[in-house]
């Protein structure tokens, strides 16, 4: 069973999945960060929402960036940091744009969601996770 094992975690397919499961260790922290965020806008400095969710995607963003980039795809960080993480915003924006989306069109229509802001928070990181993971993988931390 070892040899079979190890076969597969040395595989192409077996290193992807152990590269994609540190992104979703990365990406429960990030969940952490923006949900902190938003309860402190929406509960502390009273902003609706639809616009914590902008900060908090780039608070949560910047965090995942800083993690992906020293534990998912470590050796692959030899660009100046300002211009990875901007194209790492860059690139995560579609996907960020789906997270969006899904948090506020739930947050809006649900009142339990409404009741417990963190449901739309983790509906819409789960929305956009693959197509961050791809874009994170292929567009800024290449060869990783």
């Amino acid at each position: 069973m070892s040899r079979a094992l190890d076969a597969l975690l040395g595989s192409r397919l077996g290193r992807l999945a152990c590269q994609f499961g540190k992104f979703g260790i990365v990406g429960v922290v990030g969940l952490a960060v923006d949900t902190a965020v938003v309860y402190a806008l929406v509960f502390g400095a009273g902003l609706e929402f639809f616009a914590a969710r902008v900060p908090a995607f780039l608070a949560a963003a910047s965090t995942t960036f800083a993690l992906n980039r020293a534990f998912t795809f470590r050796g692959a960080g030899d660009e100046p940091l300002h211009r990875q993480w901007a194209k790492f915003v860059a690139a995560n924006a579609f996907g960020g744009v789906v997270n969006y989306a899904v948090s506020v069109g739930l947050e809006s229509s649900l009142p339990v969601v409404q009741a417990h802001p963190f449901l739309a928070v983790a509906a819409g990181s789960l929305a956009g996770m693959f197509l961050n993971f791809a874009a994170s993988k292929h567009l800024v931390f290449k060869g990783a």
